[in-house]
């Protein structure tokens, strides 16, 4: 695809005035980085407050009748008959073999009491696919809608709640995967969740796209917000041990093998109705054939995504993550091993440019999460 075919968000024109280097992201013209450099901007997001234009992601809207949550739990793995009004899940769309079709943020509207709504935050590269998987399984029992005219950004960082409260309630009202519908005075209406990609407080702020850039300039007038790029946003996310789809997640990889089996509510684990239930509950009791694991290096070596990972000469799996973490600070990986060799503190060799580098499997995240519960 070249830059004539890649789609634009809301605020590009705002991304290179702001001297944004800019790269081919999920079909979009998206910013890696800007003038502080992907350093700056990660330890930034640490320690004050980071913002990101995620306007490339894919906003669902589901609207049905009572028996709608009933409907789409049969897609996902999550107790969605259960999230109350104002509340997040996060889930997995899965295929019938249990491997995992998209990852995605569920939220239930405050204002929703009769359970007919839903709001979905999918991923961008698969957007579209999610919207047709889900409204062809849904077949014809709810009105599924990908929304165009909204943009997503995230505002994250110890900082975050103290800026947005400038202009509405949701740091005093919401806890952590809580969301909730609010006006922003001059720049309209807007749903906004406690929930992130950094492992750090935040919220994710969906609003009318007309009204995104202004108010990104309002909220850059803050020395305390600085604008982040998809380099820092990957080295923010790796350290906290979030898994990528089309890396870390995939159609071949379970909830089990990707250690997210804490995703699978305790009554869908006992009925079942989502698909490969048979394979996942079978991973469940005997465990799975691998493990998502993180592992970090023993020295300054970066193991990349697709690193062989050995045991005493024997392949054993492999990176699908890899970098250095800046608040380690170090070199910090993720990645797939023979479920033998999951367990913290197991020696592993990540083979780079050809040669070993011993490391050791460790508890994932890399920095501790500072959700706000």
């Amino acid at each position: 695809m070249n830059e004539t075919q890649l789609k634009h968000t809301p605020l590009f024109n705002l991304h290179q005035e702001l001297g944004a280097t800019m790269v081919p992201f999920a079909g979009y013209q998206m910013p890696v980085r800007y003038a502080p450099g992907i350093l700056n901007e990660h330890l930034h997001t640490r320690s004050a407050a980071g913002l990101f234009d995620v306007s490339h992601m894919g906003m669902i809207r589901i609207d049905g009748d009572a028996d709608l949550y009933e409907s789409f739990e049969s897609l996902v793995p999550g107790d969605i008959v259960s999230l109350q009004p104002g509340a997040v899940r996060y889930s997995l769309l899965l295929n019938e073999r249990g491997g995992i079709i998209d990852d995605l943020m569920v939220m239930r509207p405050a204002t929703d009491l009769a359970r007919r709504g839903l709001l979905l935050i999918v991923n961008a590269s698969g957007k579209e696919g999610d919207f047709e998987h889900i409204r062809s399984n849904l077949n014809g029992q709810a009105t599924v809608e990908l929304l165009q005219d909204r943009a997503l950004l995230a505002l994250q960082g110890p900082r975050a709640a103290a800026i947005l409260a400038r202009y509405c309630d949701a740091p005093s009202q919401l806890k952590f995967m809580q969301c909730g519908e609010y006006a922003l005075g001059a720049f309209g209406d807007c749903m906004i969740s406690r929930t992130g990609y950094t492992g750090e407080d935040g919220f994710e702020i969906s609003l009318v796209a007309a009204q995104v850039e202004p108010f990104v300039r309002s909220l850059l007038a803050d020395t305390e917000v600085m604008m982040i790029g998809l380099g820092a946003r990957d080295s923010l996310r790796l350290e906290a041990g979030m898994p990528l789809y089309g890396h870390d997640l995939d159609e071949t990889t379970t909830p089990i093998d990707a250690s997210l089996a804490w995703v699978i509510g305790k009554r869908r684990r006992e009925e079942g109705g989502f698909p490969g239930y048979s394979i996942i509950r079978h991973e469940l009791t005997e465990g799975p054939p691998r493990k998502r694991v993180g592992i970090r290096p023993q020295d300054k070596a970066i193991a990349r995504e697709g690193a062989e990972i050995q045991s005493e000469g024997r392949s054993i799996g492999i990176v699908t993550s890899g970098g250095f973490g800046p608040s380690v600070p170090g070199p910090v990986a993720m990645g797939y091993v023979e479920t033998a060799f999951a367990a913290t503190g197991t020696p592993v060799d990540m083979i780079v440019r050809g040669k070993p580098v011993p490391g050791q499997v460790v508890d994932l995240p890399f920095v501790t999460h500072r959700y706000v519960r």
